[in-house]
């Protein structure tokens, strides 16, 4: 495909972002078939089951960049958890979550998923195609059995999961490889209708959670990184959007905080990887350290302006957030606030930037963006350590979210 060019534009509002007069050159390709219908095909033959959208999930329905109608459910999800973000970025999910509660939909904050292992996918190229399908067959069926559908929080488990749905649907010596394994662990050969990524989700509901808005942020200057994992693997299954770049760019992201009015800047290196990478966050740290910082980070406070970064991965926000240290030892100074979509967007809604956001787990200081928003951070912040206070002498913690679904007892016992 030829290159997309686009004009030049500073900092985007909501009439750029519908201009039409965007130059584009694009060269016709070979088709790609929607494996949705082949899908369904097997389905119908017995081949293996499907995790069916229905009107309890309250969908909507959406177009990828081939145009294909992809469906969003909106409701009675199953949240498939990213183990980076549980582990270093906490107040992603939570603030996914809150939104969810705030918005009354129901969610299952699922005990039983296991990691998708895309990282040994990814990182050290030594597994195979039969044990990661196994591992998303697996997490699939725990979704399919507890009744709510499948919702991806991490990007690079979107791709994953996106690249082994199209192999079990096209070859049948892998899908009969598969049903081996889940028949030893008393699970069946199952996949979802749509494979969905939060971002997703968030672009479907973006015109409900301004409802709930609290702050004004017109005067924010954002950035947006679109993650590798989301929109470069098996790019056709995508969101896209003509009032978003005129449809040449992911939606997602972008969507959500035009939609809450803040500004949204172009930079040229929008297209590049975050510095994460998989294997050379492995083998070359120092690669991926440099990158983050001279091809992002500097590239987005120098031309744009940036008050903040805002990606929709659990590597991208660790990378350009987590690095950034490392660049003061060669002046680099910049201190770029890094965070989540859905993380900028609760914070917009009057989530608790400690209790729930959770920004004290970043690296890079917020503080300049929360005071930008007219948020009281200092008062936050002093909340927040004398509830913590309290828990060290023996107070049961506060709850972030409600869950709308508890697992049996029984069934969390259940470890295949």
């Amino acid at each position: 495909m030829d290159e997309i060019i686009l004009k030049e534009i500073k900092v985007f509002d909501r009439r750029q972002f519908a201009d039409k007069n965007v130059k584009v050159r694009i060269t016709s390709g070979e088709k790609i078939e929607n494996p949705r219908e082949k899908l369904l095909e097997l389905e119908a033959k017995g081949e293996m089951k499907v995790i069916h959208i229905t009107e309890e999930n309250k969908p909507v329905e959406l177009e990828t960049l081939h145009g294909w109608k992809k469906r969003i459910p909106r409701n009675k999800t199953w949240q498939h958890k990213s183990c980076g973000q549980c582990g270093h970025i906490p107040g992603y999910p939570a603030s996914l979550f809150w939104l969810m509660n705030k918005l009354g939909y129901e969610f299952l904050d699922e005990p039983n998923q296991t990691s998708c292992t895309a990282w040994n996918y990814h990182g050290s190229g030594t597994s195979n195609a039969v044990a990661l399908a196994a591992v998303a067959v697996r997490n699939f069926h725990r979704a399919y059995e507890t009744g709510y559908y499948p919702l991806i929080h991490c990007a690079t488990s979107f791709g994953d999961y996106k690249e082994m749905r199209n192999l079990l649907v096209e070859h049948k010596e892998l899908r009969d490889d598969v049903r081996k394994i889940m028949k030893k662990i008393g699970r069946d050969l199952i996949l979802p209708e749509e494979i969905v990524h939060y971002s997703e989700w968030l672009h479907a509901v973006r015109g409900e959670v301004v409802k709930h808005q609290v702050y004004n942020v017109s005067h924010i200057v954002t950035t947006v990184h679109p993650a590798c994992h989301a929109w470069k693997m098996v790019p056709e299954d995508y969101i896209y959007d003509k009032d978003i770049y005129a449809g040449k760019r992911p939606a997602p992201t972008t969507s959500i905080l035009l939609s809450l009015g803040a500004q949204v800047a172009d930079y040229s290196t929008w297209a590049d990887c975050c510095g994460f990478g998989f294997r050379h966050i492995l083998t070359e740290r120092e690669f991926s350290r440099s990158f983050s910082m001279h091809r992002k980070i500097k590239v987005m406070v120098e031309e744009a302006q940036s008050d903040v970064a805002v990606t929709q991965d659990t590597g991208c926000v660790t990378t350009l957030d987590k690095n950034q240290w490392i660049g003061k030892s060669h002046d680099l100074n910049y201190s770029l606030p890094v965070m989540a979509d859905v993380q900028f967007a609760a914070l917009a809604c009057g989530a608790d930037p400690y209790r729930i956001v959770q920004l004290q787990w970043h690296s890079a200081p917020s503080t300049r963006l929360l005071e930008k928003m007219g948020i009281d951070w200092q008062k936050l912040q002093q909340e927040y350590e004398a509830y913590l206070e309290e828990v060290r002498r023996g107070r049961e913690p506060d709850s972030l979210y409600t869950p709308t679904f508890e697992i049996p007892a029984s069934d969390r016992l259940r470890v295949a």
